[in-house]
């Protein structure tokens, strides 16, 4: 399941990064700091997996 974790994480990076573009386009500091939020989650659960690889291996 990792690599679906994986691909999940990624989807959820690139969907808070189009928050944060949105955010930034319409000046709507809110969108903005969601997304901002939404790409830091994404890339800790991503930390998260790499971890669990370390130990698999």
């Amino acid at each position: 399941m990792g690599t679906d974790d994986k691909a999940q994480n990624t989807g959820e990076k690139l969907g808070g990064q189009a928050k944060e573009a949105w955010g930034n386009l319409t000046n709507d500091p809110d969108t903005k700091a969601e997304g901002q939020a939404q790409q830091d989650k994404a890339d800790l659960k991503q930390a998260g997996e790499k971890i669990k690889d370390v130990f698999k291996g």
